[in-house]
């Protein structure tokens, strides 16, 4: 059992069975059950950098930290070394820890930032909305807690990815030719490493290479994260952000602190949930997943006659949770604002007898602001690419205060049965899609009767802050037009960025799935 933490569960949001960097582990149990073996995929360097790790006898968390570093180079838009992460540990006596190295406000930031937010779905630029990047420390610290092997043996495969370079990933070589977002790579730094010489953006066949980063990385392995904290790297990057017009300062690296949290834990049906709190997205997650168990879904939910009205409650669901939305603050700074309710099962049922099952409502009933959802596009300095996770509290907050955490979709989950037979790890990316992405896998998978492949495969249908209903490309066009009947506000949409990775134990047999939406697998041995 692993993801992006221990060897005793854990996962981060930004995939670890992800691409070409991640691993799962099959094997015959005690008891003679064959475990599914998965192949190796055909990019064999890269996709075997996690369970390389492992099989050098390192730790679950070592793995992790090594896909992790992995998946900055192969999905950079998602995560790296400039962002922040947040890790669920579980550990060997059942003890449900949270790791949380999420960005920070910092102590200087522009007063009237939040005017500045769209009124309209675009991607957010600019040095303004960078957070203090946390993820090197979140490493450092679970690292220290459950590695096994050298800090410096983390990088290495990395290091000579990003040196030497690797076949541009399907994925994103589509995505960097979106017109939208190759035109905005041209007119920052990301073009150097995003385009050839003569400017135009790289594409699926070219290869890829971070020569900048692999020499940050190289430091870091060497020196340690203070390197990047209190070191050369991060005098290097201040310098760069502030030349861009940024408030980043060295003492905000400097004083950057891990949170080190006990898990929520949700009674789910059989199974207790165990979630990050509060910035985290783990309680928007509980309360549709609270709201769904309640109308006791089976695989007969998904047979014609009753497929319309398993979709229509979930949509229902989705939007009484945009309705709680701005109620998900850090706790640290908002101590009048306690999101806790949003995981109490009384509050659930209380919410799903206001569902219909003939019609839907305005969205005034489910007590919502309208808000946009905003892409995010980050910038590179130094080699680094960083974030502008201040963006974040767009609409979902009045005020910033400095060291504050912004909301997050982020929910890394740990699933664990009454019987303790039956474990389910997963976790997701995708901004706001994160969310409805785990939800409907874990509903798929728990209640619907679906296997874990399929249940993370099936098309999602999301639900934005204006509660407009966006289907994924490939859903049942059927119970897309049964919908609007009922009343439901669909609109067209392009761009689903959720992916959802998964390891389930059961029966004794351990299965991993990567979402093939970015040509993910599984490497086992």
């Amino acid at each position: 059992h692993f993801h992006s933490d221990t060897q005793r569960f854990c996962f981060h949001t930004q995939m670890i069975i992800h691409n070409y960097c991640g691993v799962a582990k099959h094997f015959k149990n005690p008891n003679g059950v064959n475990c599914q073996q998965k192949s190796l995929g055909t990019s064999a360097v890269m996709w075997a950098v996690s369970r390389d790790i492992l099989q050098q006898g390192g730790s679950a968390v070592d793995g992790a930290i090594a896909a992790l570093l992995c998946t900055s180079l192969v999905n950079p838009q998602s995560m790296g070394l400039g962002g922040g992460s947040i890790f669920t540990v579980r550990d060997k006596t059942g003890k449900v820890k949270t790791f949380s190295s999420r960005e920070t406000v910092p102590q200087s930031f522009k007063a009237d930032l939040l005017k500045g937010c769209p009124t309209f779905v675009t991607f957010i630029t600019g040095s303004q909305w960078i957070g203090v990047p946390g993820e090197l420390r979140g490493y450092e610290v679970v690292h220290r807690m459950y590695g096994k092997l050298p800090w410096a043996r983390l990088f290495e495969p990395t290091i000579r990815l990003a040196r030497e370079g690797f076949p541009m990933p399907p994925f994103l070589g589509s995505l960097l030719n979106i017109t939208i977002i190759g035109n905005l790579v041209k007119a920052t730094s990301l073009c150097e490493v995003f385009c050839h010489k003569n400017k135009t953006v790289l594409g699926i066949g070219d290869m890829l290479k971070f020569p900048k980063l692999a020499e940050t990385m190289e430091t870091i392995a060497e020196q340690g994260v203070d390197a990047f904290y209190t070191g050369q790297i991060g005098l290097d990057l201040i310098q760069d952000v502030k030349a861009a017009g940024g408030t980043l300062t060295m003492e905000d690296l400097k004083s950057f602190r891990v949170r080190v949290e006990d898990a929520w834990t949700v009674p789910l049906g059989d199974y207790q949930m165990h979630i990050p709190p509060p910035p985290a997205g783990g309680v928007m997650l509980a309360f549709i997943l609270n709201l769904v168990k309640g109308f006791h879904f089976t695989p007969r939910s998904m047979e014609e006659d009753q497929k319309v009205l398993t979709y229509h409650c979930y949509i229902e669901a989705a939007k009484f949770a945009n309705g709680q939305r701005k109620s998900v603050h850090d706790p640290v700074f908002n101590t009048k604002k306690d999101a806790s309710y949003m995981v109490d099962s009384d509050f659930a049922d209380r919410i799903r007898v206001l569902i219909s099952k003939n019609f839907t409502y305005n969205d005034s009933y489910y007590n919502i602001t309208p808000s946009p959802d905003p892409s995010t596009l980050t910038e590179i300095r130094t080699g680094i690419i960083l974030n502008n996770e201040l963006a974040d509290f767009c609409f979902r907050a009045e005020r910033l205060s400095a060291g504050e955490q912004p909301p997050s979709s982020m929910a890394p989950a740990i699933l664990s049965s009454s019987s303790g037979k039956n474990t389910l790890v997963i976790g997701g990316s995708g901004g706001s899609m994160i969310t409805t992405a785990m939800a409907l896998s874990i509903m798929n998978h728990l209640w619907l009767g679906m296997s874990l492949k399929d249940a993370i495969a099936a098309p999602i249908v999301f639900v934005d802050g204006n509660n407009n209903v966006k289907f994924e490309n490939g859903f049942d066009k059927s119970v897309i037009e049964a919908l609007k009947i009922i009343g439901h506000r669909v609109t067209d949409y392009k761009y689903f960025f959720n992916v959802v990775n998964a390891v389930a134990k059961e029966d004794g047999c351990i299965t991993a799935v990567s979402d093939a939406r970015k040509q993910g697998k599984s490497a086992g041995y």
